[in-house]
């Protein structure tokens, strides 16, 4: 019985994390797709693809790219031991380099 709780935990956990990377994602989207024509692009990849495809379908490109790739980490969970990590690591990083720094930037144009 013990097993199975912490197993449905595990499962549980690992479903948040899953949806807080898509979010992270999203609102990188999202910010990078308001704060672009005021601050530009700091990424030269995604700079080069935005000037080739253009703004919408570069981010929608890297998004759903981003996205597709954690759902099938996501799937791979019960074979691979490293998906919980990764997940947090990857939501560190996002928070870290794009959630906090956007936020502040879009928070400014309030002032």
């Amino acid at each position: 019985m013990r097993v199975m709780q912490t197993a449905g935990w595990a499962r549980d956990r690992l479903w948040q994390l899953l949806l807080l990377n898509v979010t992270l994602q999203v609102f990188d989207g999202v910010a990078t797709w308001q704060g672009v024509g005021i601050w530009g692009e700091g990424n030269p990849i995604m700079l080069h693809a935005m000037s080739q495809m253009g703004t919408g379908a570069a981010l929608f490109m890297f998004k759903l790219k981003s996205c597709l790739l954690l759902l099938f980490l996501w799937a791979c969970a019960s074979r691979v031991p490293f998906v919980h990590d990764s997940f947090v690591v990857l939501a560190t990083t996002y928070t870290l380099l794009s959630f906090i720094p956007w936020t502040a930037r879009l928070v400014s144009l309030l002032a």
